[in-house]
């Protein structure tokens, strides 16, 4: 598969939208992206010409940058701090003691004392999987070391001897992801994708970049494959169906827009395990969501004008709903049925992992699957992530390095 380095995503890294999520921001363009990142996926997976570049989406954190300042030629490492109107760039342990604190600040100048020997070139980001906080650990029945940089607990069995030995004898890990160019810190433009081949590895830090290895075929019985096609023209004909509405809510992303509040009400299910199913339930449910949720803005305000301002932003979400009713409802059928088909190439990403991914309980290890994956087709980039498995996780687990 092709590095991704040549991918222009966006000036600075900072966010990617889920791919269900692109009918709500962009409306029909945003559905057809969305239809079109599927087939390009499947067709990567077979083996075809055209697909689209998939990246693992590690769960590391804190996210990690570092390189050269092009201003002054001088190693730095950071958080997306650096890009604030007061950069926080960090070139000795002083700079990271008055810029941070806590672990985020032990993390940081570990990465400083030993990122330097790789000779990065430019400026690099990826996810730190870890530091000092390895473990030994019995997982699945075998004898491993893992670690759990945000989510989920990452497990390399003493039977995977390279790489095991790799990860027991480094001080730090780290998956690169991102690459930067630029003369200024401000002007640095972000390229998706980071090729490590040359950088110079030593036994202090575990690294690698984050490009989907196919090593082996994920497999598409005949059967998937029909099953498969069905789900993209259901989905295309309910986008249709839904085109008029989705235009509409698409042009205003203010924080309590209908737009905005879709996502919201989506997440609430999300964030409370509830699969996503019944289109004409959540339809109604909605509208109630919606009208509740604005009622709730307007009998907190004191000021009659506060109140008013909120009663114009009901009124006008409500002149959109009621007589698009049918348009919610087909959106909302668009949303699920893009979800099952991202489901179905989920199973197939997922059966090649190079290191074990679990969920971490009161009586053990679970199995999970990775947080989830990064496509860039045509220059456009979304993330494929299992939002009930993961979503729901990261939304309510508390980070050990923030704690720290």
């Amino acid at each position: 598969m092709q590095g991704l380095k040549r991918f222009l995503l966006e000036d600075k890294n900072t966010h990617l939208e889920h791919l269900e999520d692109e009918i709500i921001n962009n409306g029909t363009q945003g559905a057809k992206t969305s239809i079109e990142f599927l087939k390009s996926i499947k067709k990567m997976l077979q083996g075809g010409k055209g697909g689209s570049n998939v990246s693992v989406k590690w769960d590391g954190a804190p996210a990690v940058f570092a390189g050269t300042n092009p201003e002054n030629g001088r190693f730095f490492v950071g958080t997306k701090s650096i890009f604030n109107a007061t950069p926080k760039i960090n070139y000795t342990v002083s700079d990271i003691s008055r810029n941070h604190g806590g672990a985020l600040a032990d993390k940081l100048a570990v990465a400083l004392k030993y990122l330097p020997s790789l000779g990065i070139k430019g400026v690099l980001q990826g996810d730190l999987l870890f530091t000092d906080d390895k473990k030994n650990a019995v997982v699945g029945g075998e004898r491993s070391i893992v670690f759990t940089p945000n989510t989920i607990t990452y497990a390399v069995p003493a039977t995977s001897a390279d790489m095991y030995d790799r990860i027991r004898a480094a001080k730090i890990g780290i998956i690169f992801h991102t690459s930067y160019s630029g003369k200024t810190m401000k002007g640095l433009k972000a390229s998706f994708g980071a090729s490590v081949s040359g950088l110079k590895r030593n036994k202090n830090v575990f690294f690698d970049d984050a490009r989907y290895k196919q090593a082996e075929d994920p497999g598409f019985s005949k059967g998937e494959e029909k099953r498969f096609d069905a789900i993209i023209r259901m989905a295309e004909g309910s986008a249709y169906k839904a085109g008029a509405f989705i235009d509409k809510i698409k042009k205003d992303q203010g924080p309590l827009s209908l737009g905005v509040q879709l996502k919201t009400f989506f997440n609430t299910y999300i964030r409370s395990g509830t699969k996503i199913g019944n289109a004409k339930a959540l339809a109604n449910n909605f509208e109630v969501f919606f009208r509740d949720r604005l009622k709730k803005e307007i009998d907190g305000k004191k000021q009659e004008n506060t109140k008013q301002k909120y009663r114009e932003i009901l009124e006008a979400g409500m002149k959109i709903l009621r007589p698009n009713r049918q348009g919610l409802y087909f959106a909302i059928a668009t949303y699920i049925t893009l979800q099952t088909a991202k489901s179905l190439l989920l199973s197939k990403l997922n059966k090649i992992q190079s290191i074990g991914s679990f969920m971490r309980t009161s009586t053990g290890y679970r199995a999970t699957s990775p947080e989830g994956y990064v496509a860039i087709n045509k220059g456009n980039a979304v993330k494929l992530v299992d939002r009930l498995v993961f979503s729901q996780a990261n939304f309510n687990v508390a980070k050990d390095w923030v704690r720290g």
